[in-house]
């Protein structure tokens, strides 16, 4: 039986953790070839084993999504592994120090905005360079619920996560020429590192399940469900979209 993704290349940021290490599992069962990247090496070599386990073709690229060349470097470690690309998953992101405005500094908002806004708009200008000559592609973006509402003790990455909206939106507009979709999903709280550093420790975690309509926190594995599905031509005709993937938290 044929793979949803069989031997379709996928770039994944961010892939070392979190829900980008779910993300590249999941593509990695349906099929596809895959570039993953992270700033840990150890980390990176560790999933590249794992992926390879599973029988998928598969290099890890250290990079920093900050920088440029090391971005663009990456973009073209697919083409010349794999001869394309196809989709591409800007996981890679950072949480910054939580506080009111009045704590943050120049240096913290630095911080997250290299990460996240910054990466992502590299990320997309070079996945573009590839995807607009070959006419193809799917772009997923990783935004949050706080892409679409506030946080009075997060404002850097609040700020950060909607300017990846915006990126999401103006550059689905411009790749349809190009027949190249662009999306974003937008978790919730998922059970992951980050969540833990954000609620100040594990033991806080019951309580944030408390605020989620659906009851529980959420798991990497939900998100990459829907990361694959916005990828699949199952969803050919959505682009410019953000899939809250949340338990309900946005409905309230």
């Amino acid at each position: 039986m044929s793979k949803q993704f069989q031997n379709q290349v996928v770039l994944i940021t961010g892939a070392t953790a979190g829900i980008g290490y779910a993300t590249a599992i999941a593509f990695a069962r349906e099929g596809a070839h895959l570039i993953v990247s992270g700033r840990n090496a150890v980390a990176g070599k560790q999933l590249l084993s794992e992926l390879q386990s599973m029988g998928a073709q598969a290099d890890f690229v250290q990079a920093d999504v900050s920088d440029e060349a090391q971005v663009a470097r990456l973009v073209d470690c697919c083409v010349e592994r794999f001869g394309r690309l196809d989709v591409a998953v800007n996981s890679a992101g950072y949480e910054g120090t939580r506080g009111s405005i009045m704590e943050q500094t120049v240096e913290s908002y630095t911080a997250v905005f290299n990460a996240n806004a910054l990466g992502t708009f590299l990320s997309l200008k070079h996945q573009m360079r590839i995807m607009s000559r070959q006419k193809s592609g799917a772009i997923i973006n990783l935004s949050s619920t706080m892409g679409s509402r506030g946080n009075a003790q997060a404002p850097m990455y609040v700020a950060s996560k909607h300017a990846i909206e915006g990126f999401t939106k103006s550059v689905a507009l411009e790749a349809c020429q190009y027949n190249v979709r662009v999306n974003a999903v937008a978790p919730g709280p998922i059970a992951t590192d980050m969540l833990e550093r954000i609620a100040d420790g594990s033991h806080n975690l019951p309580m944030v399940a408390s605020t989620i309509p659906a009851g529980r926190i959420g798991k990497p594995e939900e998100v990459a469900d829907a990361i694959l599905f916005m990828a699949s031509q199952r969803a050919s005709y959505i682009t410019g979209q953000i899939l809250a993937v949340n338990g309900g938290k946005t409905a309230m």
